[in-house]
Parts: structure tokens; sequence; C-alpha cells
């Protein structure tokens, strides 16, 4: 009987101690805090994430990093919404803004990063010049992007907007299509897929590096990366409200606006991509 109750003395002091060893010596607890989880979308977000520029720098400042990478424009606020990401990097403003009042979310912008123009991209036609009356253009459906899409248009001549209708602009605001263009509404991430299918198609600057084009050599009409919608379409790092001022936070902003990261943009995309610090 008093060996059985040693042994049990024993072996509580054994859990015990292997309990007061993980408590204390525990590395997943110190690793979380030092680890920032971020949602991006591919092309550029994923890949700048990626970049030896910004993890060399975000490891200067005490901090690793796991990216997410979604293919939609939806999930990535959904989960900074729900807390499943510290932050997310793929959007501008106005699409914030317009997910914000669609879903009662709380998403702030904490940094611009860059940007993206816009370009229009030839699909079966080959030039603006060869535009024949009824061609069919895609253009991204969400209010801001839609908006952008036809503000560019109009810019190159082909339509006019109602201005009242400003950055939710739709195709019900075209006050003038002397063209007689015929639009086809998709997910921004279809734009680029559709080449075969539309004489033209409006494509986020994103979704175009990723289908291998060059916002350069290939687009037909850009926008001027000097003009007002740089400012208003900056891509921006994204929090939830109460986290602009979290270590996290801070550290993901010193390093994605570092130098480094900058000469790795313009070196990397050649114009593609621009630098808003």
């Amino acid at each position: 009987m008093k060996k059985s109750k040693k042994m049990i003395t024993f072996a509580l002091a054994v859990v015990l101690g292997l309990s007061a060893m993980t408590g204390c010596g525990r590395s997943d607890g110190g690793s979380d805090e030092k680890k920032i989880v971020v949602g991006a979308t591919i092309k550029p977000h994923s890949e700048i994430l990626h970049s030896d520029a910004f993890q060399s720098k975000l490891k200067e400042l005490g901090y690793t990093i796991d990216v997410v990478e979604y293919t939609d424009y939806v999930q990535p606020n959904s989960a900074t919404q729900d807390g499943s990401l510290d932050a997310n990097f793929f959007q501008h403003k106005p699409f914030l803004d317009s997910y914000n009042e669609g879903n009662k979310a709380d998403l702030v912008s904490v940094a611009q990063i860059h940007y993206e123009p816009f370009g229009l991209y030839p699909g079966t036609s080959a030039s603006l010049e060869t535009m024949k009356d009824g061609a069919c253009i895609a253009v991204p459906n969400d209010t801001s992007n839609e908006a952008r899409a036809l503000l560019l248009l109009q810019e190159a001549g082909l339509i006019t907007v109602d201005d009242k209708a400003g950055l939710k602009a739709t195709i019900k605001d075209i006050t003038s299509n002397p063209h007689k263009i015929t639009f086809k509404e998709i997910e921004s991430a279809q734009t680029s897929m559709v080449l075969d299918e539309v004489d033209y198609s409006v494509i986020n600057g994103n979704y175009a590096l990723q289908a291998g084009l060059s916002v350069e050599k290939d687009a037909l009409v850009v926008e001027d990366a000097s003009s007002e919608a740089a400012d208003t379409y900056a891509n921006i790092l994204v929090v939830k409200s109460g986290n602009e001022e979290t270590d996290k936070t801070k550290a993901l902003v010193e390093a994605l606006t570092s130098k480094e990261v900058s000469d790795y943009m313009n070196e990397t995309y050649q114009g593609a991509i621009v630098p808003m610090f």
C-alpha cells in the first residue's frame, strides 16, 4: 500500500513537472506574439510581403509574417474583421469604404503603400483606332472599381459619365456612348480571364500582373500615376478599428514603407507598381 502511494506521488510529480516545463519553456506563445498574420492577394501584394526586402526589414523589427493568400476581394476583409488576420493588404480606400458600408464593418487604413495603374487591355480587338460600334468591354462589377473603370474609359474619350455619380458611377450613369459600347460586368478577378471573349477589358493592376500583362507594353490606356486617381486608389494596409497603434501594426507599416521595399517595387515591377511613400 505504501509502495502504491509512493508511485502515485511520483507520477503526480512527473506530471506537475512536465506541466511546469511546458508553461515556462513554451515557445508557441512567444512566437505567436512576434508573428503577424496578413491576408493578401497573390500579385503583387503577397510577392511584396514575401520579398527579402520586406522580410529582412520586418525581422530587424523583431517580427515574422504569415501570409495568407486570397484570390478574391471579400474574404480578406471578412477575416480581418473577425480577427483571423492581423491585417490585410490588397485594396484601395474606396473599396474599403464600400465594404464597410455594405457589411457594417469597422476596418481602417493605416498606410498608403503603392499605386497600381488601372489599364484598358486589348481582347479580340487589337487597338482603339479600329474599334467597331457595339464593341464589348469587360469591367469590374464592384462599385468602386466599376466607377474607376468607367472614368478611365471617359479619359480615353470613349464615353461620358455623369459628374454627379463620382466614385459610385455605374453603367447607368453613362450619359454619352457614341460607339454603342456594351459592357460585361464581372468580378475583378475575372477581367483578365475573358480577353478572348470581349473586345477589351479594364483590369486592376494586380490581376494584370497575374495574367502576365505589362501595363507599359500591353495596355492601350493607362491611368496617370501622378493624377488624383493615384491618391484615391492607392493600395492600403488595413486593420480592424482599435488595432491602429499596436506594435504589430507599427512594425508592418514601418517595414512596408521602408526604402528597401520602395527600391524592390521600382526594380521588380517597372512602373506597374508605384510606391506612395
